[in-house]
């Protein structure tokens, strides 16, 4: 079966920008905000946040990239295991509001080994979380603070969030059957 188009170019930014504006509202502006991309595609949407920000509070905040390989709690099952690619956190998190971003949330277990992860970097006052679409099936008690779409799903689907950095489109698809992009 093909891909069923939920989102493309324009309304993927206009989500952005909506979310943008909800993260900074619920902080009281961008001040002490650090936004860090989980690795692949959470990455470009933390650097598109950040973008966004800039354009309505003159500043733009830090921006991280997260690599959670390590933690994650079925490394041991994963043959072969993940790519480990390195992270990288702008300064220290210490007393900041990190906003942890990721494209899709499914089973909560890659944003529970985030925030393993996180801490490992320093101490941050809140730790919120906004993913593109939130797709259901959790096993995890994870919930975002910040969804761009809310997209239930059966278990033989999964959500495709393709971004123009690393598919060379902007867009969301909801396909049957295999895992796209590692999402779990």
């Amino acid at each position: 079966m093909s891909p069923v188009e939920l989102q493309q170019g324009q309304e993927v930014a206009r989500t952005i920008r909506r979310l943008a504006h909800e993260i900074v509202e619920s902080n009281d502006g961008a001040d002490n905000l650090v936004l860090v991309g989980l690795l692949t595609r959470g990455a470009p949407l933390a650097a598109r946040l950040a973008a966004a920000i800039e354009t309505f509070e003159g500043n733009l905040p830090p921006v991280g990239q997260l690599d959670v390989g390590l933690y994650r709690d079925d490394l041991a099952h994963r043959d072969p295991p993940p790519p480990i690619r390195p992270s990288d956190i702008p300064g220290t998190l210490d007393g900041s509001t990190v906003v942890l971003v990721d494209d899709v949330l499914f089973t909560g277990r890659t944003i529970r080994a985030a925030m393993d992860a996180i801490m490992d970097f320093g101490r941050p006052a809140r730790v919120r979380l906004a993913v593109m679409v939130d797709r259901g099936h959790r096993e995890l008690p994870i919930r975002p603070d910040f969804v761009g779409r809310n997209i239930p799903t059966a278990s033989s689907q999964t959500i495709d969030v393709r971004l123009t950095e690393t598919d060379g489109e902007d867009g969301i698809y909801l396909m049957e059957g295999a895992e796209q992009h590692g999402e779990h």
